[in-house]
């Protein structure tokens, strides 16, 4: 085998590539999604060139359970349509076909060429190094140079089932490295997104990121700053509902990305004089991946919640020093802190309502008296804002006895509950005001409502 790229650049992707014959690597088709197969078979019999590639070759190599079975072929998508019925064509800035079985996609991609076309509809453009489209079709070798780091430029070919290797990706997996195609710099620009996929797959796979590929994160993280609020969200699910979330925090925070992702929540956390955000902040990963390996749901709202909390809490006890009143402070010092996030990361309403919601409820849970508990058990967020009082009082921000009592409050009876509450300051009934017919005498003005008791 050829001695690995220290810097992969075009004349070497262009060489002859390594190819691996099926009896010397471990991919077998029965460990392929069927409908990746048939989509390959197809592809294949209507004399197109047809390959599993990216994530799904190096998870197989990996015995890793793939989530995605992506194709790479050289039928365009128009093409692709053509050959399957249940196929859509998606996107502008990279067209793709999605071919679909039920709940399953197959994501199939056109081989990407490194020239530009005069065509108005299959071009290339670019602009302050970044790529704005790209729908230049070329080889398999050129589609190779276009991936992004070579653990994901491995072809499984459904022609002859052998691998092939532009990119010396066998060896990088070997050695558990994560090695960017090309010039590091120039692919971070061309797409700045690939910082945080360097974050996620090192934290995934758990490589060490090569030392070239490493070094730009260090400087280019205001780069995410051109890139689309509704896309940054897409890709940090990616990053912390993979059941790798704290790993990921934290190299995120190393290579100063979380501070252009989070920026009044990394401002709360490089304070020196507080110990607790930092660790509520990874006790909630934390729980969330400990959740995510045990099968269980999780919820962005709750997400993001945690990783907002501590400029939301500080805004909070600020408004309440100015005088308002805790469901007012909660209100404005929420509404502040997710617009500003609002314009780094789009959060979809449907996840920062809740949120919202469970965060509103933590100055509620404070109040145990009269019929207030009871009422706050039956609303339903009330489970996610337990957990987040929970995680608090672990973090040592909240009152753990707060916490403890909101435990047993759950698991008593009824009548427990009512012992619980009754300590607390009872509510007094406003008097009932009654209709009654005119009464009075002579000469005495009256509106026909009078006080009950009066």
């Amino acid at each position: 085998m050829q001695e690995p790229f220290q810097n992969t650049s075009p004349d070497a992707i262009a060489a002859t590539p390594l190819i691996v014959p099926r009896p010397e690597h471990g991919i077998s088709r029965a460990n392929i999604s069927e409908n990746a197969l048939k989509v390959l078979y197809r592809l294949k019999q209507e004399n197109f060139q047809a390959h599993l590639v990216g994530g799904g070759v190096r998870d197989l190599l990996l015995g890793h359970e793939p989530k995605d079975f992506d194709v790479a072929t050289d039928a365009t998508p128009e093409e692709v349509r053509q050959v399957f019925r249940n196929c859509r064509l998606i996107g502008r800035r990279f067209r793709l076909a999605h071919v679909h079985f039920g709940r399953e996609i197959i994501e199939v991609a056109t081989f990407r060429g490194t020239t530009t076309s005069d065509g108005e509809e299959n071009d290339r453009q670019m602009e302050n190094g970044r790529i704005l489209r790209d729908n230049t079709y070329g080889t398999i070798a050129e589609d190779a140079l276009r991936r992004d780091f070579t653990v994901n430029a491995l072809y499984y070919n459904i022609a002859d089932f052998s691998l092939i290797d532009y990119a010396d990706g066998l060896e990088d997996i070997k050695a558990g490295r994560l090695r960017l195609i090309g010039d590091p710099e120039q692919r971070y620009r061309e797409d700045p997104v690939r910082m945080l996929r360097a974050v996620r797959f090192a934290c995934k796979l758990g490589f060490t990121i090569e030392p070239q590929t490493e070094q730009p994160l260090f400087e280019l993280a205001h780069l995410l700053a051109d890139i689309a609020p509704a896309r940054l969200f897409d890709e940090l699910i990616k990053l912390f509902h993979s059941g790798y979330g704290l790993g990921v925090f934290e190299k995120l925070r190393q290579y100063g990305l979380f501070g252009e992702l989070f920026p009044a929540t990394e401002n709360c956390l490089a304070r020196e004089d507080q110990g607790f955000p930092v660790t509520f902040v990874s006790r909630g990963l934390a729980n969330t991946d400990k959740r995510l390996n045990e099968g269980k749901s999780v919820t962005p709202a709750f997400l993001f919640g945690v990783l907002l909390w501590e400029p939301v809490r500080q805004r909070f006890e600020e408004y309440l020093a100015g005088g308002e009143a805790a469901n007012e402070a909660m209100f404005l010092a929420a509404s502040e802190i997710c617009a500003r996030q609002q314009a780094l990361v789009a959060i979809p309403k449907r996840f920062s309502l809740p949120m919202r919601e469970i965060w509103s409820m933590q100055p509620r849970l404070e109040q145990r008296d009269g019929k207030r508990p009871q009422r706050l058990v039956t609303h339903p967020r009330f489970r996610a804002a337990y957990d987040f009082l929970v995680l608090r009082a672990e973090a040592g921000e909240a009152d753990p006895e707060l916490a403890a009592w909101w435990t047993r409050f759950q698991e008593a009876s009824g009548q427990e509950r009512a012992t619980m509450t009754e300590g607390g300051a009872k509510r007094r009934r406003r008097p009932r005001r009654r209709k009654t017919r005119d009464t009075a005498g002579p000469g005495t003005e009256t509106t026909g409502i009078v006080e009950s008791g009066g």
